[in-house]
C-alpha cells in the first residue's frame, strides 16, 4: 500500500509515533507475525497502549499475536 515505504524506516516511525501505532495494528489485524516482531524491537508501551493491542489482537482471534504483544515490555 501507499504508507509501506513509511513501515520500513526507522526514523520515520521515532519521530511520528501515530503512524507507528497504525503500522502496528495494521500487523496485527493482518496477523502479520514478522512485522509485529520487527514493529516491537525496542518499543516500550505503556500498560493502556497495551492492553489497547492486545484487545485488538484478542478480537482479531490470532492467539499467535496475543502471545507475542503478552510477552512486551510495558511501563507502568
Amino acid at each position: 500500500g501507499l504508507f509501506m515505504t513509511d513501515y520500513n524506516n526507522e526514523s520515520t516511525l521515532k519521530q511520528n509515533p501515530t503512524l507507528h501505532m497504525e503500522a502496528l495494528k495494521t500487523a496485527i489485524t493482518d496477523g502479520d507475525e514478522e512485522q509485529l516482531k520487527g514493529l516491537l524491537t525496542n518499543e516500550i508501551f505503556d500498560e493502556l497502549q497495551k492492553s489497547h493491542l492486545i484487545h485488538l489482537a484478542e478480537e482479531t482471534g490470532n492467539s499467535d499475536i496475543v502471545k507475542i504483544l503478552k510477552g512486551t515490555p510495558a511501563t507502568p
